[in-house]
């Protein structure tokens, strides 16, 4: 009660003295048929209605995104679920450099980045910020309910911008996060062998990380060339560093090179910090290569390197402006692995009217000795726009596998935007 009061006096002014109202309403179902056997089924119908609202006056807003969720039939455990992502004030521009956000917010920070519970302080001059967050964790399912033990269960960051100089931009951030773990209980033999019930309880697992980003882009925006870095504390060691570059000044050729060297990311007090696990380094390098105003063709070669051993790919295929047709392979460590996959999309009438269809066929097995699985799936559906504000979607999905023989799904949904000023 005491929350439902406590939101009440903030939106009802917001309500009132706002001069903008702007966000989207969307309701959709999905239905599918689920085998308890190979004899007896339930038909599932699951309903969700979503809703993006903010209220503007000047430099202040108040944001919102929920959605709520339920079967239509033969509800699911914990039904129906109503989920906060978004519940937050904001005020921009205080004494021209402040931005303040406090409430259930996402956060993006690198290895912190997610949705929280806290207070997001930003203050900007000149191309130059400098920013912080502190909040708690947000419970399963983004119930509305604000973790009761923020010692265990919180994250706090910082980052500092450099964006003044021309064509180029650093990031030097931080982030301690932890995450509080579930107590339970358990079956454990006492002094004389007796089965009893003991309550396990866990400490909270920490990360903790500074990371560095740069990217430099070339002037006539002719290529750009970017670098990450993420340094664990808690293990005194590398992370991950990341190096991607595009260059495209060659008429129709555009090309691209990736690496990175990663390390697995595990919590301070895990039990896998005990196992030695080995890094991975991956190089991959593309050309695309426009052939027409319409028509690009692509193509990619990855190369992994394990800590005693290789795995390869390659992807080739073609983007147009109706869809997309592509090839990957994938052999070594990783398993083999071939797939085909074909999409295609095309509007009508000014967009009134969008139909889209698409296929795929994998084949993979985990290793030379191993059998092989294949999937097939295929997708059909249509848009509809009869006004800018408002759409339709409608979907069909197929699914064939080893698991699943024949599984077919639809999902339905309507759109509704509106802006509307006071």
């Amino acid at each position: 009660m005491i929350k439902r009061i406590l939101l009440f006096i903030i939106t009802v002014p917001i309500l009132i003295y706002s001069q903008n109202i702007n966000g989207s309403l969307s309701s959709s179902v999905y239905g599918f048929e689920r085998f308890d056997s190979a004899t007896e089924s339930d038909m599932n119908l699951r309903t969700f209605q979503t809703a993006a609202l903010n209220f503007n006056s000047g430099k202040f807003s108040f944001r919102t995104r929920a959605n709520f969720e339920t079967n239509a039939v033969n509800p699911l455990d914990g039904d129906p679920k109503l989920r906060i992502y978004n519940l937050y004030l904001e005020y921009r521009k205080l004494f021209d450099v402040a931005t303040i956000k406090l409430g259930r917010q996402s956060h993006i920070n690198g290895v912190g980045s997610g949705v929280y519970d806290g207070l997001d302080l930003k203050l900007a001059y000149s191309g130059i910020s400098l920013s912080g967050f502190y909040g708690g964790n947000v419970p399963a399912y983004q119930k509305m309910e604000f973790t009761n033990d923020l010692k265990n269960d919180y994250i706090l960051s910082g980052k500092l911008v450099f964006n003044n100089v021309r064509n180029l931009y650093l990031a030097l951030s931080y982030v301690d996060k932890n995450v509080k773990s579930e107590n339970y209980y358990a079956t454990r033999l006492d002094a004389n062998f007796n089965p009893i019930r003991v309550l396990i309880e866990r400490n909270s697992k920490q990360y903790q990380f500074v990371s560095g980003r740069a990217t430099y882009t070339f002037d006539n925006n002719v290529g750009d060339i970017s670098a990450r870095y993420d340094y664990d504390l808690n293990f005194s060691t590398s992370s991950l560093f990341e190096l991607n570059a595009n260059y495209n000044q060659l008429e129709k050729f555009n090309f691209n090179l990736y690496y990175n060297y990663r390390e697995p990311r595990i919590s301070y007090n895990s039990i896998f910090s005990v196992f030695n696990y080995g890094n991975t380094q991956e190089i991959e390098g593309g050309l695309d290569y426009k052939i027409s105003p319409i028509f690009t063709v692509m193509g990619k070669f990855g190369y992994v390197t394990y800590n005693d051993d290789t795995s390869q790919r390659f992807t080739i295929g073609v983007r147009s402006n109706y869809g997309t047709f592509s090839y990957r392979k994938t052999f070594g460590y990783a398993g083999e692995l071939d797939a085909i996959s074909v999409y295609g999309a095309r509007s009508f009438m000014d967009g009134f009217l969008t139909p889209s269809i698409g296929l795929s066929y994998t084949g993979y097995k985990l290793s030379k000795e191993e059998p092989r699985n294949t999937l097939l799936t295929l997708l059909a559906g249509v848009n509809v726009r009869p006004w800018k504000f408002l759409s339709f979607d409608l979907q069909g999905q197929y699914l064939s596998n080893k698991i699943y023989t024949n599984d077919l799904r639809i999902f339905a949904k309507v759109n509704y935007w509106f802006n509307t000023n006071f």
